[in-house]
């Protein structure tokens, strides 16, 4: 097996680097507000500038998440929302040239089973998985099971993170390195403090890899300020906002399409890097 998810990553940050610019990333949780509607948004996504999406696996006790993804997310739980049904909307987005990875606590993986939750994931065409509350020293078997069908392990830093726990968490990764700008669950900011640089600065000491930074983007401006230091602007709860109003779903389309379209700006903005 050829590691093909690390590869598309790579290929996804190589193109934006080729563009001098970073790249964009969005998130979106399967299955809200239903699991065509979700796959149709995300693909609105990349048409307005998305290069590379995170499909969020709807979890029951989502620590690290704010309000606006936790209400969505507890909506597909309610709709019926299953761990097959992330794997399809990843197939989905496949089938569509779109390349996405799985945003996933790790409870869910282990009930899944992580060798078969690897090999059907890369199956259905998804490049990796982020892992937010799992950590390299507790990861053997999923380091394992994802790296035997070539996938991408994002795991995350933050400005609290040790040298030594940096450098262990940068090594395991494989596609890039996820690095929150901020202590505290997600959600968009009014601005995003200045820890994220210092962090991605620390970072890029100890990896090669493209680091990407996320939790409070929520507009082009911010996304340019970021763009302006790291390899990958991340951005989920301000999308997430997008889809909870009560609106048709054209118009929601039109609205995610609109703000990506402004994120898509900011990260081209030439702003020193």
């Amino acid at each position: 097996m050829t590691a093909a998810g690390q590869a598309r990553i790579r290929e996804v940050f190589a193109r934006a680097r080729d563009e001098h610019r970073a790249a964009l990333i969005g998130y979106l949780p399967a299955g809200y507000p239903s699991v065509a509607a979700a796959t149709d948004a995300m693909a609105a996504m990349v048409d307005a500038g998305v290069d590379l999406v995170e499909v969020g696996l709807p979890y029951s006790d989502p620590l690290m998440d704010g309000p606006v993804i936790q209400q969505a997310v507890d909506a597909a739980l309610r709709a019926g929302t299953t761990t097959a049904d992330v794997l399809g909307t990843v197939e989905s987005l496949a089938a569509r040239g779109i390349p996405s990875l799985v945003m996933s606590y790790w409870n869910p993986i282990e009930h899944y089973g992580a060798a078969r939750f690897a090999t059907d994931l890369a199956t259905a065409g998804g490049l990796g998985v982020i892992t937010p509350d799992l950590i390299p020293d507790e990861a053997d078997d999923w380091l394992s099971a994802a790296r035997s069908q070539g996938l991408g392990t994002v795991f995350l830093v933050a400005p609290s993170s040790t040298d030594q726990r940096l450098a262990r968490t940068a090594h395991a990764c494989r596609g890039f390195v996820y690095a929150a700008s901020t202590m505290g669950v997600t959600g968009a900011r009014q601005e995003v403090g200045s820890a994220a640089r210092l962090l991605v600065e620390r970072t890029r000491q100890v990896t090669d890899l493209p680091v990407a930074v996320g939790l409070g983007v929520s507009n082009g401006e911010q996304a340019a300020q970021v763009a302006a230091f790291a390899d990958g602007v991340i951005v989920g709860s301000a999308l997430v906002r997008c889809l909870l109003d009560d609106s048709s779903q054209p118009d929601r389309l039109a609205s995610v399409a609109a703000l990506v379209a402004d994120l898509a700006r900011g990260v081209r903005r030439p702003l020193p890097r």
